[in-house]
């Protein structure tokens, strides 16, 4: 028998308040006789944010990601989701050919992440589109211009995945793999860094801390 998603939202927010000693800012919809529909139920979150990204081009270079937060609306009555990422920029740092590089990256997030949730079984899956934003470039020790505008060609597409004990409420590891596209606008070093970076097979952790509920 299918729980109704309002008993699940009502007890997903029961557990959140045990677990995290947050208010809620949710109240449950009367019901009313003669409604065609009821209105759909959702749950506001925000969680904390770190992780790691592997980029396969630079021999699987591991670069941290975070901390940041993740703001998640669930809709419990269609068991999808729309979420936005805030992550700070990132420092990547590898040899290529012999000659040390640091690049400082930005993640940045076009348009909403979509997905979906499911509270009894806490699988969650979301696609979000990522532009991957190069800010500084040294190669070497010496700094190399790479102007304001270099960026990927277009978003990454960026899937992951709850993965084993990952708990809506309580957070876990979100994880997948992805292609990143050509950059462009970099100056002189637009040759360097698609020789460098760009290219499919890419690995992607995101650990999540406990939700808290927002209103």
């Amino acid at each position: 028998m299918r729980i109704p998603a309002a008993i699940l939202a009502a007890g997903a927010t029961a557990v959140l308040m045990a677990g995290t000693g947050a208010v809620p800012a949710l109240a449950a919809p009367a019901a009313h006789a003669g409604t065609a529909a009821a209105a759909d139920s959702t749950i506001s979150a925000t969680y904390p944010v770190n992780g790691t990204t592997t980029i396969k081009k630079l021999n699987n270079t591991l670069v941290d990601l975070g901390p940041g937060s993740l703001a998640v609306v669930l809709d419990t009555t269609n068991s999808t989701l729309t979420a936005n990422l805030s992550l700070p920029a990132a420092t990547v740092s590898a040899s290529v050919l012999g000659i040390s590089v640091t690049a400082t990256t930005n993640f940045i997030q076009d348009g909403t992440a979509t997905g979906t949730a499911d509270l009894s079984t806490n699988d969650v899956t979301t696609t979000a589109d990522e532009t991957l934003q190069i800010t500084s470039l040294t190669v070497g020790g010496l700094n190399i211009p790479v102007g304001k505008n270099c960026e990927t060609v277009q978003p990454a597409s960026i899937t992951v995945a709850s993965q084993s004990g990952f708990n809506v409420l309580f957070g876990g590891n979100l994880a997948g793999t992805y292609t990143i596209p050509e950059f462009a606008h970099c100056g002189l070093a637009t040759l360097l860094i698609d020789l460098s970076i760009p290219g499919a097979n890419n690995t992607i952790t995101l650990t999540l801390g406990g939700a808290t509920l927002t209103s």
